[in-house]
């Protein structure tokens, strides 16, 4: 069995913002399977589906970001699963917009989120599918902008690159992440993804 993790914060307040990407993959995952949300225990919200042949859980926490290792080392815990078997979504300010960094394992890169799962799990071996959400220029407040919304000129951006997640998600369960990270870490190619340049970093 694979778990998806979206990171993201619960609530209204946070729908549709850049810091919630990562609960906008696996929504989006769940619907390309006609899939829907049918569990929720007190810190977080389940599915259970099939995906290229593979039984997976999709997950999102609903503690805050900081606080999203809990629910995912419960998960990990109760089915007994290794690190590789997590995937987890999360947004990138320091990627363009548009742009999917696939990886295999690594640090948690001042994101808050990935943190506290690398923490809960006692290793940074997780494989982590990164979507950039940076703009071109670096935004003065870094919290103010990845806590608000996408901008109405972006939204179409935003939904090719979660279609893009889906098909790299799909990679990922057949092909491998070696060959899925050659495919998808590069830019797209219609290039209209890239009207963004690098952003900061998340603190």
């Amino acid at each position: 069995m694979r778990l998806l993790v979206g990171l993201g914060n619960p609530g209204p307040r946070y729908a549709g913002t850049r810091h919630n990407v990562g609960f906008d993959a696996v929504d989006r995952i769940l619907r390309s399977v006609g899939g829907r949300w049918s569990r929720a225990t007190a810190d977080a919200v389940v599915a259970d589906i099939v995906l290229e042949a593979e039984p997976v859980m999709l997950l999102k926490p609903l503690t805050y970001m900081n606080l999203s290792g809990g629910p995912v080392a419960k998960v990990v815990d109760a089915r007994e699963l290794d690190c590789r078997d997590v995937l987890i979504f999360m947004d990138d300010v320091a990627i363009p917009l548009g742009t999917l960094r696939l990886r295999e394992r690594g640090s948690a890169g001042g994101h808050n989120g990935l943190a506290s799962v690398i923490e809960a799990l006692g290793e940074n071996g997780i494989p982590r599918v990164r979507i950039g959400v940076g703009s071109e220029e670096a935004p003065s407040d870094l919290a103010d902008f990845v806590l608000a919304p996408f901008e109405a000129e972006e939204r179409p951006v935003v939904d090719r690159t979660l279609d893009r997640v889906v098909e790299a998600t799909r990679a990922i369960l057949t092909e491998g992440m070696g060959k899925a990270m050659s495919r998808f870490n590069r830019p797209p190619e219609s290039g209209i993804e890239n009207q963004n340049g690098q952003g900061g970093r998340l603190a």
